[in-house]
């Protein structure tokens, strides 16, 4: 088996134009998924802070 570490030192190569993008495609569809997620779902660091906040007062 090769060491992969042992290319670390060489220059970078061209990425395909169609690999570069699927992959920020796939990215957007990820942050896309995110950003959904946390809109239908609560906040619960939030919702936790605000309860204290209000058990202090």
């Amino acid at each position: 088996m090769e060491n992969p570490f042992k290319n670390l030192d060489q220059p970078l190569q061209k990425v395909p134009h169609e690999l570069k993008g699927k992959v920020m495609h796939d990215i957007a569809m990820a942050k896309l998924f995110m950003e959904l997620a946390e809109l239908f779902s609560y906040n619960i660091g939030h919702i936790i802070e605000s309860v204290t906040n209000k058990r202090k007062k």
